[in-house]
């Protein structure tokens, strides 16, 4: 049975890791607002303009819309980007993006993986990391970039990706990351960011839609196209930073709770302790004063 003076000292070590655990259960629902009105500002956003492109483009003969971005090319050289978080403390949400990575090359690309095609863009430290370990080629210049996720620094990355697709250094560009739906779900997305995929319409009518353009659909294209691309982009990041501060909520959480309960174990084997103690102090006495008595 361990001394009262061990039993003291973690009672002590594990109140001053609870105390840890609530501050950052603190921080991060303090960090969660914001990233989560971040994204739900962004989602209505998002979603207009890219219903915007579906409704100009289903008005459009293939022949008339010349888009670089959608141009399918068999798959040889792939681009993952992985959104992960700079620091651990967030229970799986880090684990389940590598997971979903490591299911996906295994079942998708796994011929490709075998000869090197398989590049990973590491966005955050954890994603960094992963990629070395798993092996796998990587860009290491924006693994930093998680840690202040604004739009000037987010649209770089999207530009690189959108670059490397052009110049046919890659055939396929894939995001994977975290959704956020609320503190303690996040649901694992992987999104074909480029090519970009064809619009699924089920109106299955041949009526063309008439569009008057101003200016030319050539212009509105060249600029909207890439704008949506960004903005994708830059979604599936703050959806990342949303979850990532509702992963690390709900698992402070929880650390905290298991603490508390922890306590009152270590609290009652601290009594137990000292009552055995004392039982036999007093054992000790009574035996002690028997001997004297019997002389």
């Amino acid at each position: 049975m361990a001394s009262l003076k061990e039993v003291r000292g973690r009672i002590q070590s594990v109140n001053s890791t609870q105390q840890i655990t609530k501050a950052m259960k603190m921080v991060a629902a303090a960090k969660l607002r914001r990233a989560q009105e971040n994204i739900i500002q962004m989602r209505p956003y998002s979603q207009k303009l890219s219903a915007i492109i579906k409704n100009v483009s289903a008005g459009l003969d293939e022949s008339e819309l010349d888009n670089p971005y959608a141009k399918e090319r068999a798959p040889e050289r792939i681009l993952i980007v992985a959104i992960s978080s700079d620091r651990g403390l967030c229970g799986a949400f880090n684990t389940n993006v590598f997971r979903a990575i490591n299911i996906m090359v295994a079942e998708q690309y796994s011929a490709q993986a075998a000869k090197g095609h398989v590049t990973i863009l590491p966005v955050g430290r954890k994603a960094f990391d992963f990629s070395k370990r798993r092996g796998l080629p990587n860009v290491t210049e924006y693994s930093s970039l998680f840690s202040a996720p604004s739009y000037d620094n987010v649209k770089k990355v999207a530009e690189y990706a959108m670059q490397e697709f052009l110049s046919h250094h890659y055939d396929r560009v894939i995001l994977v990351y975290n959704e956020f739906k609320n503190v303690a779900t996040q649901i694992i997305r992987k999104e074909q960011f480029l090519p970009i995929a064809p619009a699924q319409t089920e109106d299955t009518s041949n009526v063309k839609v008439d569009y008057i353009f101003e200016p030319s659909k050539e212009e509105i294209f060249k600029d909207l196209i890439p704008e949506t691309l960004k903005i994708q982009f830059y979604k599936a990041v703050l959806e990342s930073s949303a979850s990532e501060q509702g992963a690390r909520m709900t698992a402070m959480d929880k650390a905290t709770e298991n603490a508390g309960e922890l306590i009152k174990e270590l609290k009652l084997t601290y009594n137990r302790t000292r009552q055995a103690a004392i039982t036999k102090e007093i054992l000790e006495i009574v035996g002690g004063a028997e001997a004297l008595a019997a002389k």
